[in-house]
Parts: C-alpha cells; structure tokens; sequence
C-alpha cells in the first residue's frame, strides 16, 4: 500500500480552509474506496507529528482529512512552532474564534470526506488536544459513526470558542456513533474532577462510549518532545484501530 498525499482548500464562510489528505492506494490495482477520518489537530495546526498520525491511520485503510483548524485567523499553511510563542498564539485562536465557525468548518470538512472519490463514505473523527474536543463537536453530526478522543481540552470548562460556554456535554445525549475518550492523569488541563464531570455527563446522556485513562503527561502522543509515551501510544492506536474496524 502507497499514501497519495494531496490538499485542496475548501470554501468556508470565513474564508478558504486547507485540508491535507492522505488516501491509501495500491499500485496496479483499482481505486480503493475506504472509511474516511477528519483528524483535528492540536492547536499547532499539522505540524510533521500530526502529519505523521494521519499516515498511520491511511496506513489502516483510511482516508484520512486533516483539516487546519485555525484558517480563518492565521494564512493558509501555518503550522505553529511547539514553543511558547506558538503555544500562546494557538490558545488565543481557541478562545477567540466563535463556536459556530468551529462547527461550520467541521460540517464542511465531512461533506468534503464524504465526497472524496476514494471515501466510501463511512465517516469518523478522530483528534488530539483541542482537536479531541473538534472531534467530539463532530461526533454530534449523525453521518459520524465514531469519534476517538484524545485527551479532549475544554469539555468540562466549556471555553472553547468566543462568548457564551459550549455546549459540548450538555449535547452528549444527540451522539449516535460511539466514542474513545482518552485522558492522561497527569494532564493539568483535565483534572481529576474535569474526568468525574465528563464521564459522568456521558453516562447521564447514555451515549456509547469507552473510557481509558494512562499514567502520562498531555500531549503525550505527540512523537517528539519529553513527553512522549511510544508505549501508551501504541496502546492508543490500537484502541482506535478496534473502535474504527468495528464501526466503519
């Protein structure tokens, strides 16, 4: 199996937003029609981590979007530096741009999946840090089948976005596919009681989902930096693996 790499911009309200997508494809062979995942990055945009994420699940038989999330404040192919300037930059995106953007970018992104001649049409999501909270707004789309959350910020604060709280968990109960909700205990952006808040909002709303929580720091599937854990990443994409052979 090769990955044909490509990107294409795709209108938006608020101007156009790069995706990058990574397609499986086999030398000689037909075209192959697959499952197709939109990826959420971290707030740093596909930086060469994310980048190499997305080969890993076009690796599994998936057509993989990874759309930039931050294209209405920042040029078309930014990617923020994993400093602290970056850093600063990416939080203020996520706290000044209003929810309804976040969300229309999420509906055009899978109706761009959707459409792609090599998606079969059978949609997830999956994500990373703010992506993990993108991921989980997507899952509130009905053509979602599932959704892997990876240590998701901001659910249990709901202060994504500009002006009043999201609703994220107070819409649980509208997901009909079924999650991943991933967090690492030693994560000061979701705290033990920001995990009581989520988990118990989802058993409340009934929504199908499963739990996993590791002994790591945030961010600690990004595979460079001191925080990596190759180990609980392995672990990691091999639960999104099952979740998504199941239900796509």
């Amino acid at each position: 199996m090769n990955i044909l790499a490509s990107a294409q911009d795709l209108p938006t309200t608020t101007g156009p937003m790069r995706a990058y997508v990574y397609a499986p494809t086999e030398p000689g062979r037909p075209a192959r029609r697959d499952p197709g995942l939109v990826l959420y990055s971290e707030i740093f945009q596909q930086t060469p981590p994310v980048r190499r994420l997305a080969m890993q699940f076009a690796g599994l038989g998936y057509v993989v979007m990874v759309p930039e999330v931050y294209h209405s404040r920042e040029p078309l192919g930014t990617v923020l530096a994993y400093d602290d300037a970056g850093k600063n930059r990416g939080n203020l995106h996520k706290q000044t741009i209003p929810l309804a953007v976040f969300d229309e970018d999420i509906r055009v992104a899978l109706a761009a999946l959707e459409a792609h001649p090599n998606c079969n049409a059978r949609l997830g999501a999956v994500g990373i840090c703010l992506g993990g909270h993108l991921a989980f707004r997507a899952a509130l789309q009905p053509r979602v089948r599932a959704a892997a959350c990876f240590y998701p910020t901001d659910l249990h604060t709901g202060t994504l976005g500009v002006g009043a709280a999201a609703d994220s968990l107070t819409r649980a109960g509208e997901i009909r596919g079924e999650l991943l909700m991933v967090f690492d205990r030693q994560d000061p952006h979701v705290p033990f009681e920001g995990r009581r808040q989520i988990y118990e909002a989802l058993d409340r709303a009934g929504t199908w989902f499963t739990w996993h929580e590791f002994n790591a720091a945030h961010a600690f599937l990004r595979d460079e930096g001191e925080r990596y854990d190759p180990a609980a990443s392995q672990l990691c994409l091999g639960l999104a693996a099952d979740l998504f052979r199941r239900c796509l």
